[in-house]
């Protein structure tokens, strides 16, 4: 049976780049969303930074998320958010620990 995982993304932006983070980021929400083995999707801006941008999204298996990681709506995301940043982007792959 596929285990449910959760995906953690950060972008740091160049200085100004933060209204056109936003609205890269508000384009990919929606056809995220709606793709099979989404379960959630949220973005994130730092208050501390606002200039960090994070994203973290749970899917169904590993394999939905990789077919996600394929599509064109993605890929454009990527691309403009590369760049846009002003470092790397970090991306993690993760599972919840059992309950204590």
């Amino acid at each position: 049976m596929p285990t449910e995982m959760t995906f953690f993304a950060r972008f740091h932006v160049r200085a100004g780049c933060e209204p056109a983070m936003i609205a890269a980021l508000a384009a990919v929400r929606d056809p995220t969303r709606a793709e099979p083995g989404c379960r959630a999707y949220q973005s994130y801006q730092s208050i501390a930074d606002p200039r960090l941008f994070c994203i973290q999204s749970t899917w169904t298996s590993e394999a939905d998320f990789d077919r996600h990681a394929t599509l064109d709506h993605t890929t454009r995301f990527i691309a403009r958010a590369e760049d846009l940043a002003d470092t790397p982007p970090d991306f993690l792959r993760t599972r919840a620990l059992p309950p204590a």
